[in-house]
């Protein structure tokens, strides 16, 4: 009893043992459904992962997120820093999506799309089994002097694991420079580029570094995912599951008919195609990625002694003592509602959103000037940030009052190159007589090739008739 108390909790985290030394997991290769549907999704994510980059919209990249730059493009939409308040209400959009879809359906991101997790168990962990064999054979090797044979086998995993983070690096990159600036750094002189082949080298060794050796580690220490189910999954969640009521009590097999004892048969075959090494039965655990490893496992020892499958399943806590389907709860619907206005809010803000977009100011320190006996000039400043693919030359106009406007410089419009900014200075010229208050508001509209762009209001200063 006591035994079974101290496997059943722990105040330490799977991978750790008493002495605070790690202990390497050797997960053994699952196979089944959820592993076969887990692969042909690996597939797919691979496939997006690596032609992404290559994908153009209008000249743009399809996502581009470049924070040297301030500039990032999602579906070939290029947004700046002007458009901060509509890239922070899709982060808290995807915050509340988070938090629905865990109190829904718990880890299935982290066991399906996560990259961590796909990288790490469907390619990584693929690469060591054909290089150093099978879990039996890694731990065997893992103790076995320094033969040849072993510094064989582990120079040839640890070169190919370098050699395919490089390449992770190298496209990783390509989101944030872009493909085409990525090829300048593999085509042009090093000299040329000695920062961006630091960062491909820095990349590459923090990937090398989690595949080769901090591994599970990256979900159960650094990834605050985990961290946090503990406060969003409910007892209506979906999460792997051992059915404790139908397992209970555990006995080794026997062909003899009994009563006294569940259908797990303790042959802890879950336990050792984990990933992080815990054991489902004791429940549901920080370390639990719901990979779906152990319902492959348990599903086929239970076909082999005639037990129905489903021992492990996705379940929720309350299905299993209750026996109750799952249910879309209250907290699931508040949540929904709150994500549905998010999501409608942001809908409206991206379709709404300005290709050009300005700002205007009275330049600081300056009163008006009298034009002449019947007019009066303001001086402005405006700054433009152009997100299109094309210059745009922008012309001003006034909207509200009859005035002119004189741009400074040897064009009559500001010009601001392809997703870029511009800056430019002009005049407000209005007649003395519709001068009617000290500070007269007043319409500019921004028009390129004769498309109205924009329209923003400022104020006028002039003088007062006593």
């Amino acid at each position: 009893m006591l035994k079974e108390k101290e496997e059943s909790f722990r105040d330490r985290i799977a991978t750790i043992d008493e002495s605070g030394k790690r202990n390497w997991i050797f997960a053994q290769k699952p196979k089944g459904k959820w592993y076969s549907a887990r692969t042909y999704i690996s597939w797919f994510f691979f496939i997006m992962f690596f032609t992404l980059p290559f994908i153009y919209v209008h000249g743009r990249p399809l996502f581009l997120f470049d924070v040297t730059q301030a500039k990032f493009i999602l579906f070939g939409k290029v947004f700046w820093p002007q458009d901060f308040f509509i890239f922070g209400l899709a982060m808290i959009t995807f915050i509340v999506f988070i938090v629905l879809f865990t109190a829904a359906f718990g880890r299935l991101f982290c066991g399906w799309v996560c990259p961590q997790t796909i990288f790490m168990e469907m390619f990584f962990r693929k690469i060591e089994y054909f290089i150093e064999g099978s879990a039996a054979e890694q731990k065997l090797l893992a103790k076995a002097p320094w033969t040849g044979k072993k510094i064989f086998k582990k120079v040839s995993k640890h070169s190919v694991f370098f050699f395919f983070s490089f390449i992770i690096a190298n496209f990783f990159l390509a989101y944030v420079i872009g493909v085409k600036e990525l090829g300048k750094i593999i085509t042009e002189p090093v000299k040329d580029h000695i920062g961006g082949l630091l960062s491909l080298l820095v990349f590459s060794g923090i990937f090398y570094a989690v595949y080769a050796f901090f591994r599970e580690q990256a979900c159960t220490v650094v990834c605050p995912y985990g961290r946090l189910q503990g406060v969003l999954l409910d007892r209506n969640s979906m999460i792997v599951a051992y059915d404790h009521k139908r397992g209970e009590p555990r006995n080794k097999f026997t062909k003899k008919a009994t009563t006294d004892h569940g259908d797990c048969i303790d042959c802890m075959q879950c336990v050792k195609v984990c990933p992080t090494g815990i054991d489902i039965r004791n429940g549901t655990q920080m370390e639990c990625v719901g990979c779906t490893a152990c319902i492959d496992a348990c599903d086929a020892i239970m076909k082999k002694i005639n037990k129905p499958l489903g021992l492990i399943s996705y379940a929720s806590e309350n299905g299993i003592e209750n026996r109750e389907p799952l249910k879309y709860t209250g907290r699931m619907k508040l949540y929904t509602v709150l994500l549905s206005i998010l999501v409608i809010i942001l809908g409206f803000l991206l379709f709404t959103r300005k290709d050009v977009d300005a700002t205007i100011i009275r330049t600081p320190g300056m009163l008006y000037q009298q034009r002449g006996t019947d007019s009066v000039s303001n001086l402005y400043n405006i700054k433009v940030a152009n997100k299109t693919i094309d210059k745009v030359p922008l012309q001003l106009k006034l909207e509200n009052v009859s005035g002119k406007i004189e741009i400074i410089g040897e064009h009559h419009f500001i010009a601001v190159k392809e997703e870029g900014q511009g800056a430019g200075t002009f005049f407000v010229i209005l007649p003395t007589n519709i001068i009617h208050q000290r500070k007269l508001p007043i319409k500019i509209g921004l028009y390129n090739g004769g498309e109205k762009e924009d329209e923003i209001s400022t104020n006028f200063l002039g003088p007062v008739a006593e």
